[in-house]
């Protein structure tokens, strides 16, 4: 019973990981199972087994709210199948004592690429037009292919790649993937059937997997607003590289005094990747705060423009006026009644007797 607990915790806490950074949900689940003792071939059935309900789940959800791109799945996911059904007959052909290093190697690999990928932000262009089948079906079978020999690597290997291509939203990347990851998923465990039989499947492992998955698919969603993706991708990687690297060194018959140094150098560098993620996420930070900062001043400023110029229109009328008054009231010489003071009116007495309210009409003279 603790074991399942265990289990379900394992895909609990995978499929954390796999929502928040559309992927390593079997990469995070084959390294605990194989850290635990369960063979690599029967870590891999499982999973796939397992993800057949998590990915189903995850397509709907996509599907519903629009992040998934149906021309980029059918294209990536057929190959995909195709490789993930290739894979799965390979590994399952392949003793347990010859596919642990190989199944080491290839999640090894997969975690030092999150590290390195995680550790800077990832670019991504805005390259137009769409996205080629030449370009999708031998990425789907790579990936395929990969996913099914090393327990996992559909979304490390798909995800960036897509994303990097810079044609499609990031939503709609994660969204095809995950939904694709179905079909992928499916025909993975159709290879293991045939190479494996029942017994191949751990099935209460596979229950306790789905089980810990479809509880934490919803929590998925709290934990990447709380949680930065760039800290947790180098994070996770970090976890998979050291997890594996047991089993290589292991398999390298590397005892006595070099294992230790192997881990500690394992570890500056997960050390490493989490430093340049901070420094990664934190001008990420800048940069977005940068160009709000400049779009609220851009909205501001013909607002900004219009009161500067409408102040500026009642000083000249203000200037006008001063100006007149100011010529009215120079106008200080005697005048006879019916004096014009060069087309001013004066109002008023203007010192020769003239009643105060009245016009002062006609040519100036002097007394």
């Amino acid at each position: 019973m603790r074991k399942l607990l265990v289990l379900a915790l394992v895909g609990l806490v995978a499929q954390l990981i796999d929502g928040s950074l559309g992927m390593a949900y079997g990469l995070t689940s084959s390294t605990l199972l194989l850290v635990v003792g369960v063979a690599p071939a029967a870590a891999s059935a499982s999973v796939h087994l397992a993800e057949i309900g998590t990915t189903l789940a995850a397509g709907v959800a996509h599907w519903r709210f629009g992040n998934v791109d149906w021309r980029v799945v059918t294209r990536i996911a057929l190959p995909g199948a195709i490789g993930a059904f290739a894979g799965a007959t390979l590994l399952s052909s392949i003793s347990t004592e010859s596919a642990a290093p190989w199944m080491a190697a290839i999640l090894f690999a997969l975690g030092a690429y999150l590290l390195v990928r995680f550790a800077r932000p990832l670019r991504t262009g805005r390259a137009g037009g769409r996205l080629r089948g030449r370009f999708l079906g031998p990425l789907g079978l790579v990936a395929g292919f990969v996913d099914a020999t090393g327990g996992g690597g559909w979304g490390p290997v798909a995800t960036p790649a897509l994303l990097v291509s810079g044609r499609m939203e990031p939503r709609k990347v994660i969204g095809s993937v995950d939904t694709a990851e179905f079909v992928v998923a499916g025909a993975a465990s159709v290879g293991f059937l045939i190479g494996l039989g029942t017994e191949g499947f751990l099935l209460p492992t596979v229950v306790a997997l789905l089980i810990g998955g479809l509880i934490a698919a919803p929590l998925a969603a709290w934990l990447v607003r709380i949680v930065p993706a760039q800290l947790l991708g180098a994070a996770v990687g970090g976890v998979i590289v050291l997890s594996n690297a047991r089993t290589l060194i292991r398999s390298a018959g590397l005892d006595g005094p070099l294992r230790p140094t192997l881990y500690a150098l394992l570890a500056v560098g997960w050390l490493t990747a989490l430093v340049f993620a901070v420094r990664a996420l934190h001008r990420t930070r800048r940069a977005r705060a940068t160009v709000a900062t400049a779009t609220a001043a851009t909205a501001a400023t013909p607002a900004t423009v219009t009161t500067t110029v409408a102040t500026a229109t009642a000083t000249a009328a203000t200037a006008t006026t001063t100006a007149a008054g100011a010529s009215a009231v120079s106008q200080s010489a005697p005048f006879r009644p019916g004096a014009v003071v060069s087309g001013v009116a004066v109002a008023g007495a203007v010192g020769d007797g003239t009643p105060a309210g009245l016009t002062v009409v006609g040519t100036p003279a002097p007394r």
